[in-house]
């Protein structure tokens, strides 16, 4: 069986890739002339070469596959060009959905996000049946996730067979990028994190995530959407956690989000008079004013999915940080103590 996978260079992407490996299948992977793939470099798959906003390049790419993991996705909170975002996400969508449809693809799993579910809803854990809007959506990403959910549940009710994911917050290893998530480890590992807001995420380790994608295939129905989650966890809980993994102390200082807002406006002016990246992107700061929990029931129940130790795979995620460079290790930061 032969298995394309979008996305394939990413952190969920990657881990798709190899678990599809490991169970000894073909793999595909789309990717642009331009992608850096030092996720999948040295593993044995075809590469195919093409863009999402190109639909004769897709046509080419799903020619002969069996099963389709569009797991590829712009995931940015700050773009100086919006279009781009739902260029990638809506539009990229919808041609590599037609083109699976046009091959006759067997089953395709798309990846959404739990954005598109994890919406306040006071005294309640939202779950697959709940009905947001695009009105609720904070930022382009998660317009962009939303409508690109919505492309994929349209398809499935014209009959293609279709599987919707909603993974909530892998962490782990291999985030090259990093994902905003991993930005916030590496903030606790670097020292850059002296207070934390009183917010929340749903993590699920991204190893768990790669199997549920499989899970998907197999026994997911077409039309259903199946979130991929773990456990709820305040983000001083995690940090909390990472404490306990690294030997750091974890903030003490709660910021009330009026103090964040109002940083973050400051902060998003002068990267704007300089022209560059906000370091403090505001549609991150308006998602951090409630809690992205949710019931991730479903698809234990009808997947078969189980999510392992989130603590386990927060202490992978900071040891492959470590042994990559991005920070120095624990035992170089306990010689410099010494000699200091």
């Amino acid at each position: 069986m032969t298995n394309l996978v979008t996305g394939a260079s990413g952190f969920v992407g990657s881990h798709v890739v190899r678990r599809l490996l490991a169970r000894g299948e073909s793999v595909r992977v789309l990717v642009r002339p331009s992608s850096v793939l030092r996720a999948i470099e040295k593993l044995p798959v075809e590469r195919v070469y093409g863009d999402l906003r190109d639909a004769a390049s897709l046509r080419e790419a799903v020619r002969g596959v069996h099963r389709v993991f569009h797991v590829a996705a712009d995931y940015r909170l700050w773009s100086a060009d919006r279009r781009s975002i739902y260029e990638s996400n809506v539009t990229g969508t919808r041609n590599i959905l037609d083109a699976a449809h046009q091959a006759g693809v067997e089953k395709v799993v798309y990846t959404s996000s739990v954005a598109t579910i994890a919406v306040h809803r006071p005294d309640l854990l939202p779950n697959e049946a709940t009905q947001a809007g695009l009105a609720e959506m904070i930022g382009d990403y998660k317009r962009s996730k939303f409508l690109a959910e919505q492309e994929a549940l349209k398809a499935a009710q014209a009959g293609a067979p279709v599987v919707v994911v909603n993974p909530t917050t892998p962490v782990g290893p291999a985030d090259w990028k990093p994902t905003p998530t991993g930005k916030i480890i590496l903030d606790f590992l670097r020292g850059k994190m002296p207070a934390y807001l009183d917010t929340g995420l749903n993590l699920v380790p991204v190893e768990d995530v790669a199997e549920g994608h499989l899970l998907a295939a197999e026994r997911g129905k077409a039309g259903q959407r199946y979130i991929l989650g773990g456990v709820n966890l305040t983000l001083k809980e995690i940090l909390e956690c990472l404490a306990r993994i690294t030997g750091r102390t974890a903030p003490k200082v709660q910021l009330p989000y009026a103090v964040a807002y109002a940083a973050g406006l400051v902060e998003n002016s002068i990267a704007r008079v300089l022209g560059r990246e906000p370091q403090i992107p505001m549609d991150g700061v308006r998602m951090a004013r409630h809690k992205m929990f949710v019931d991730a029931s479903r698809a234990p129940r009808e997947l078969g999915f189980v999510a392992a130790s989130v603590e386990d795979a927060l202490a992978r995620a900071v040891r492959w940080y470590e042994e990559n460079g991005y920070v120095a290790t624990r035992a170089a930061r306990g010689a410099v103590g010494v000699a200091a």
